[in-house]
């Protein structure tokens, strides 16, 4: 018979001996016993030193959380005094707003109560011409306009081109547009001007004395378009201001 090897396993002994007087005791451990041993004590180790690590790094984290809150802190106090500012400053403007519209109301007061006088004054001084160019006022064909400085009307047949106010007959002319213009000077810093679309019998010639309704042309041609300008120091103005003036 071969002879069989038993082959023996290692172990490590512990021996806990007392310092009281007792009796020590002896542990056997075996070899993968103290391996896994051996691991977690390593592994305990090696979470203390991440624990340890994280510390300051937590620590420097937090710090930096602060710097950034103070920062946004700060920012917000600046914005604070901004929008107080600001707000200051919208209330003065608020305020300095109410005080030129009072100013101006009361200018625009005085401006409407000084333009009633000379309305007055006018509607009294009889070459105002505040009459309608035509005995018919016909229907208003186009307003006033800076580039067109005048208002037409359409007239038909029989219609009458009156005297708006007392004055003078400066010119009477006509051009490529215009078959018949007549041209009125007033005493009073006005002009008036007709100028009709198509021909019309006119009444009364160049440099003739007239007063406020009479007839200057009869218009000939139904649907006959007048363009009716008013003329004040110069520049021409809204003869429909002129009229209401009057009227």
């Amino acid at each position: 018979m071969k002879r069989q090897r038993h082959r023996h396993k290692d172990s490590f002994s512990i021996l806990l001996i007392s310092h009281m007087g007792q009796s020590g005791r002896q542990f056997h451990i075996s070899e993968l016993t103290f391996r896994l041993l051996l691991f977690m004590l390593f592994l305990i180790c090696a979470l203390v030193l991440g624990l340890i690590w994280q510390i300051p790094a937590g620590r420097r984290q937090r710090q930096l959380l602060e710097a950034h809150l103070a920062e946004k802190e700060q920012m917000i106090a600046v914005l604070e005094s901004e929008k107080e500012t600001l707000t200051a400053e919208n209330q003065a403007l608020a305020r300095e707003n109410e005080f030129l519209m009072l100013v101006g109301k009361s200018g625009e007061e005085e401006k409407v109560s000084g333009l009633t006088e000379d309305k007055e004054e006018s509607q009294s001084d009889p070459a105002f011409p505040g009459l309608s160019p035509s005995s018919e006022m016909g229907m208003l064909l186009s307003a006033y306009t800076e580039d067109e400085p005048y208002i037409s009307l359409n007239t038909h047949v029989d219609d009458r081109l009156i005297a708006a106010g007392n004055g003078t007959i400066t010119a009477v002319s006509s051009d490529d547009t215009y078959p018949l213009i007549i041209e009125l000077e007033h005493e009073n810093g006005y002009q008036t001007r007709y100028m009709c679309r198509q021909m019309a019998e006119l009444q009364l010639e160049e440099n003739t004395q007239v007063k406020a309704g009479d007839i200057l042309a009869v218009i000939t041609s139904d649907n006959t378009q007048l363009d009716y300008q008013v003329i004040f120091e110069g520049e021409p103005i809204d003869p429909l201001n002129v009229i209401d003036a009057k009227g």
